[in-house]
């Protein structure tokens, strides 16, 4: 009985050590360019997308800066699901197009597997490159 007792006491001290699953923030980016865009342009344009997603509250939170376009930003978002050098709708809409562009969201899991899996691309559009002016694969 006494021995029964102290692996009670020994499993329930263990349990309370046990480490908690931790949140992880991961972090992101992608190299905005005019090469990167399907199909590829000249632009003379570049940018960059930084974002951090944090695992344990689903909060994608993001800076995307950018310069030297052929014109005004005319949409900006992230697209997905999709690898580099192939073309998807849009993920998740920027909720403004002037750089520097800052958001955060929550998102779905789907949503995030796609992002975590690199298949997201931040996209900025104008008016010369409605398909897309300048693109950056998201990757850890």
């Amino acid at each position: 009985m006494a021995s029964a007792m102290m692996l009670g006491v020994t499993v329930l001290g263990v349990t309370l050590l046990a480490p908690a699953a931790r949140a992880e923030v991961v972090k992101l980016s992608g190299e905005l360019k005019g090469s990167n865009e399907v199909p590829p342009n000249n632009s003379s344009g570049s940018g960059k997308a930084e974002a951090t997603y944090d695992t344990d509250t689903k909060t994608l939170t993001y800076t995307v800066t950018y310069d030297g376009l052929t014109g005004p930003a005319m949409g900006a978002h992230f697209h997905g699901p999709s690898e580099a050098g192939k073309n998807a709708g849009i993920a998740l809409p920027f909720k403004s197009t002037q750089s520097p562009i800052q958001g955060t969201a929550t998102l779905t899991d789907t949503q995030a597997a796609d992002l975590l899996g690199g298949k997201w691309y931040a996209n900025i559009h104008t008016a010369a490159n409605p398909g897309g002016e300048l693109r950056g694969q998201m990757a850890k």
